[in-house]
């Protein structure tokens, strides 16, 4: 892989997640030409169904990343592009599904229709987060070490948090991010249970799998204040300070263990 691609890869994951940048950073330096080329590939993809008012064009922007991970799954000629080519380098035929699972996940995002119900959600945020976190997890050598069994609670997890902090801008933008009669405290309960899960199996993963799983790092707080405060959700006061943020994510990298 190209410096240069790597290093666009780096720029744009530090511009659009910052979180899943830093947790990059604190990863062994090896990790990063895994996590780079996903966590950009999660940024053009998520991105896809927002930077139009068309469904037409915007289901036309994810199909051809789902066309780009079909390519990378042939093992033929890949397209040349900035996250496509490295990306390619990073995966392997195996990992497509889940990726594939990941962009079709994505197109609900084109309505912004209301889930029909809480299983709905759980089943998005699996496909979107987890389905990210068990690549990471897999290419990282976490299939021998149990990485890819928590990776579906890592995705409830850590995609709840996303997304009740995602809530107040999604509402002002028109969606309905919610379930009908959502139960944000049950919800949030369930998430850091969750978290909980992954935070026990954790400790037993190769300091190499465990990379995958530090953009969790600082997040408990968030699920146990949500559950606690239920108005903090919609009046935008769930995301932690970064220094704490930061200094949480620092332990887990040192210690191995989810804080």
């Amino acid at each position: 892989m190209a410096d240069f691609d790597l290093n666009a890869c780096a720029a744009l994951v530090e511009r659009g997640d910052p979180v899943r940048f830093r947790a990059a950073m604190a990863a062994p330096v090896p990790a990063r030409a895994v996590l780079f080329p996903l966590y950009a590939f999660n940024i053009e993809v998520a991105r896809a169904p927002w930077v139009t008012g068309e469904p037409m064009i915007a289901q036309m922007r994810l199909q051809w990343w789902r066309d780009a991970l079909a390519e990378i799954a042939a093992g033929g000629v890949v397209r040349r592009h900035e996250v496509v080519t490295p990306l390619a380098l990073a995966i392997r035929a195996e990992d497509v599904p889940t990726l594939d699972r990941l962009v079709a996940a994505r197109e609900r995002d084109i309505s912004g229709e209301r889930f029909a119900d809480e299983a709905a959600l759980w089943s998005y945020l699996e496909a979107t987060a987890g389905g990210l976190i068990e690549v990471a997890a897999r290419r990282l050598g976490g299939n021998d070490s149990g990485g890819t069994a928590l990776a579906p609670s890592a995705g409830r997890a850590l995609g709840l948090v996303n997304w009740l902090m995602a809530v107040p801008a999604l509402r002002a933008a028109g969606r309905q991010p919610l379930p009908e009669g959502a139960d944000i405290a049950a919800l949030a309960k369930e998430g850091a249970a969750a978290f909980d899960v992954v935070a026990r199996g954790l400790p037993g993963l190769t300091a190499s799998a465990r990379g995958a799983f530090l953009p969790l790092a600082g997040f408990r707080g968030v699920l146990r204040r949500a559950t606690r405060d239920v108005a903090a959700v919609e009046e935008d006061r769930l995301e932690p300070g970064p220094f704490a943020a930061r200094l949480r994510l620092a332990l887990t990298a040192a210690t191995g263990r989810l804080w």
